[in-house]
Formats: C-alpha cells, sequence, structure tokens
C-alpha cells in the first residue's frame, strides 16, 4: 500500500468509528484514518468484556442486518469466526414463563382464555378507534396491541427500562425498536411461522468469542493497512476556524501512574462517534447559546451488568429473558453459552449477565461490588432460576450513556444540534452517540460507511439514512463516483 497523505480523524473506537477508518482505508489509499478511543478497549457498547476467563457481552448484539454491505464487511472481516445461533427468549410476566416471538397456545395457556378474550375485544377497539395524532410510546402501541395486551406486557417493562412512564417517551422510539409488528402479525407468525420483522428473528450470527473478536479484528486490520487506533486517548477541544474543524486536544495516559498529556492533532477531515451532548462541550470556540442548551437537554440510560458464575450448568436454555417482575430490579438476564460455548472456559459452569438499566449515580449505579453481586444472587432466586448460594464468582460492568433517550425535548433538541453541525464542512457525526439514535450495530455501521464515502466526494445524508428500509427491503446504498481515488480491498 501506498504511504497515505490525507489525515482523517475518526473520535471513538466503537463499531461506527472503526468501521468509517475500515471502509477509508478499504476505498482510498491516499487517506488515513488516525482512530482516538477513550478506553483500553475497542468495541465500544458492544465490546466483549472477560474475568476470570468467563467472556461476556454487553447488552447482547446479534449480527443480523438486511443492509447487504454491512453483511458483507461482517464476513470479510469474520471469516470461519462467526457461528449461526439459534433464538430462544422468553418473557417472565406474573411468575410464568411465555414464549417470544409469541407462540400462541404457550400464550393462551399462560394468560388464559378469559384474559385472551379481552385482548381480543381490546384490539378491535383500538383498530376501530385508534390515536389519530400518536406522539408517545404508549399511543403507538395501543394503537398496534389494543390498551390490554400494552398495559400487560409493555408498560411496565418499558418503565423499568427507560425509568419514566412510556407517556413521556415519543412514538419515535417505537417505530424505530418495534418497527412493522402489530398483534395481528404477531398471531398470523404465530400460526404460519412466517416472520419478517427484525426484532423476531429466529436465528443469528454471533463471533464464537463475543462481538469484540469482530471489533479486534477491524482494529489490527486497521493499523495492518497504516492506520492508527489509539487507546486510552480522549478527545477533549474541538477546534474551529470559521466552518471548518482543524484539530482536535487529545488527553493520553497511561496505567503506570504517569501524569496524562495533551496533544493537538490536525486532519482533513473528522469522523466523530462520541456522544453528541459530550461532543458540542467540546468545541472551541463554542457553538452559539441555543446549540448549547439544546445539548444540556439529551438525555441517556446509563446500565450496568451483573454477571453471576455458577456451579453448575445452564439454569435455562434461553439466549436471554426480559423480565416484567415488579418485584424484582433486573431488566433482562442473559446466558452466555447460550451465545456461544466457547464464553465460558468451564463447561460445568454457567455464565449469567443480569441486566440492570439505571441512571449514574442513582441507588444501583452507586452500590458496591459486593451489594450488587448480593442483589443479582438473591434477585436469582426469587425468580426460581438458582440458589444464590449457587453463585461462585461474578463480574460487574457500568456502561454510562448506553441508551439515547427519546422524551418529549429530544427532538426539538436535537434538530438544533443537527443544523448547527451541518454548518461544517469536514466534520461529520456517526454512530448511536454521534447522531443520538437507538440504533443497532448495522445502522451505526452504515452511518459510519457514508461518512467514510463522503470524505471521498460522494454525497449521502448521514442524518437521514432510512432506518426502516434499512430492516425491511435488501437495502444497498447506491453508489456514486468519488474525486479521490479508489482501490480495491485487500
Amino acid at each position: 500500500m501506498e504511504n497515505s497523505d490525507i489525515p482523517v480523524v475518526v473520535i471513538g473506537g466503537g463499531p461506527a468509528g472503526l468501521t468509517a477508518a475500515y471502509e477509508l482505508q478499504k476505498r482510498s489509499s491516499n487517506h488515513r484514518p488516525i482512530v482516538f478511543e477513550a478506553s483500553d478497549m475497542v468495541g465500544g457498547i458492544a465490546r466483549t468484556e472477560s474475568h476470570n476467563g468467563y467472556r461476556f457481552d454487553i447488552g447482547g448484539h446479534r449480527f443480523f442486518t438486511k443492509v447487504q454491505e454491512v453483511e458483507d464487511m461482517w464476513h470479510e472481516v469474520m471469516g470461519d469466526d462467526f457461528i449461526t445461533v439459534p433464538r430462544q427468549s422468553r418473557i417472565y410476566y406474573k411468575e410464568k414463563f411465555f414464549d417470544y416471538p409469541l407462540k400462541l397456545f404457550n400464550a393462551l395457556i399462560n394468560i388464559g382464555p378469559y384474559e385472551a378474550a379481552r385482548i381480543v375485544v381490546s384490539y378491535i377497539k383500538w383498530q376501530v378507534r385508534p390515536y389519530r395524532d400518536e406522539q408517545s410510546f404508549e399511543e403507538w402501541v395501543i394503537n398496534r396491541f389494543g390498551g390490554r395486551l400494552y398495559m400487560h406486557f409493555f408498560r411496565s417493562y418499558t418503565e423499568k427500562v427507560w425509568g419514566i412512564p412510556p407517556t413521556e417517551i415519543r412514538a419515535d422510539w417505537a417505530a424505530q425498536r418495534i418497527k412493522n409488528l402489530s398483534l395481528f402479525k404477531a398471531v398470523w407468525n404465530a400460526l404460519s411461522g412466517a416472520n419478517d420483522t427484525a426484532s423476531l428473528i429466529e436465528e443469528f450470527q454471533y463471533p464464537r468469542l463475543g462481538p469484540c473478536m469482530m471489533w479486534e479484528k477491524v482494529r489490527d486490520d486497521v493499523r495492518e493497512k497504516g492506520g492508527d487506533v489509539v487507546m486510552q486517548s480522549e478527545v477533549v477541544g474541538v477546534n474551529l476556524d470559521g466552518n471548518r474543524v482543524t484539530s482536535i486536544d487529545v488527553k493520553h495516559w497511561t496505567d503506570d501512574g504517569a501524569p496524562a498529556t495533551t496533544e493537538t492533532v490536525e486532519a482533513e477531515h473528522f469522523i466523530n462517534s462520541m456522544a453528541i451532548k459530550d461532543l458540542i462541550h467540546a468545541f472551541n470556540p463554542p457553538p452559539p447559546p441555543e446549540v448549547i442548551a439544546a445539548a444540556e437537554r439529551l438525555k441517556y440510560r446509563d446500565f450496568l451488568i451483573v454477571t453471576l458464575v455458577l456451579d453448575h450448568a445452564d439454569p435455562f436454555p434461553d439466549n436471554w429473558i426480559y423480565i416484567h417482575s415488579p418485584k424484582v430490579k433486573v431488566g433482562r438476564i442473559q446466558n452466555f453459552r447460550a451465545w456461544s460455548p466457547e464464553m465460558l472456559p468451564n463447561p460445568d459452569t454457567a455464565s449469567i449477565g443480569m441486566e440492570y438499566f439505571c441512571q449514574k449515580g442513582d441507588g444501583l449505579w452507586n452500590m458496591s461490588d459486593e451489594e450488587l453481586r448480593a442483589l443479582a444472587s438473591k434477585e436469582l432466586e426469587e425468580l426460581a432460576l438458582a440458589k444464590a448460594s449457587d453463585v461462585i464468582d461474578a463480574a460487574i460492568i457500568r456502561q454510562p450513556k448506553a441508551y439515547p433517550v427519546y422524551d418529549g425535548e429530544y427532538k426539538e433538541a436535537l434538530d438544533t444540534i443537527e443544523a448547527w453541525l451541518r454548518t461544517l464542512e469536514n466534520f461529520q457525526t456517526v454512530g448511536r452517540n454521534g447522531l443520538h439514535r437507538y440504533n443497532n450495530q448495522d445502522h451505526s455501521m452504515l452511518s459510519a460507511m457514508l461518512a467514510a464515502r463522503n470524505v471521498l466526494g460522494e454525497e449521502h445524508d448521514v442524518w437521514n439514512v432510512n432506518v426502516e428500509r434499512s430492516y425491511h427491503e435488501e437495502f444497498e446504498v447506491s453508489k456514486k463516483p468519488a474525486t479521490a481515488k479508489m482501490v480495491a480491498a485487500e
């Protein structure tokens, strides 16, 4: 490969940032990506943590997409290290397990014929007289499932995940996450076996050692091709000259106790994937006051996982279980062997991830690791999945800014920020936190691919990638000639 001479700074070493770097090198020999990652691991929320040989995912990351270009990249990078995993998940509600996706007879047995009839009547009622102007999550769901089913399976879990009433969550979130599912479609899928809804796929692909295996390979590939991926390097300043970014200020540190150092890095182009709220406060000179005020209105939901190692094999076969019970704080439970047997070093044990949704600084977040282990062990026993005494080890990971919140203020605030960021000539923002969109890994990657192609002279609107289309059609980005020199993937 030729020496690269056009530096492109990429902020963040998660799926979006690393995909931007990978795509840039795949398509151009003249551009050199320099990725700065604040932590000591690549992958962002799609990383794989480990503890005493046990590997665990931060939230569970299925590799499934209808975006062919994302699928192609996954296979280019992973090769034979992908495994195909059957999906099995259930909902725990009123001390019973409901298959998810819906299996009709299981649901009828659990909920009973009388309540099932009430759900159907409620559904018909809301089909006849729906909310005409869907503004909230609650209105969106009731229009598609009826009020009765919403009360059973959506309201309590949504409040547990987000910490706010569903009436305060915008319908945008439901439209993006639940997509084209309705009660009628769910029943039809259960009866016919048909299924074209992304959230209900029956199997998915997964790296045999967890999702970070993917992003470690991309990191190594970027470095081998002449790019840089610099760890423990936080971007603390983004320097402007008019409507162009000229450089960034990066704080570097090491684990040996040496004082942190700060350097200024210049580049021709900049691609960001750090949280927009933090980004806006990093600009120098600052953006207009209304943009700063808008950034302050953006909110996030934080997350922590308590991974418990049990002294016996898996207590349940599912990949994960959604916990709708208000009697416990846990929101979802992962079984990591069901994702990949290689996530565990000992086949005679189990690795169970107890996931809690919280806010940084609240009671859950501030609990000590010992208290969290005790809480998770106690709740596992309360759910009759295992005994607290079965727990022989635990690991706790806290993840700030895991989910951008779609509350009543976010859209107006985000529009204000987007309008200002669009005025910058050589700066783009991508990914879940970079766009403040609750998207999946593949959509984050797609936004980054488009940003890289924009650097090379194409014209794509990264802010308005059609998420719905990308899931439900065979979606391929139209290819336009770029002004930069293009080369085939190596």
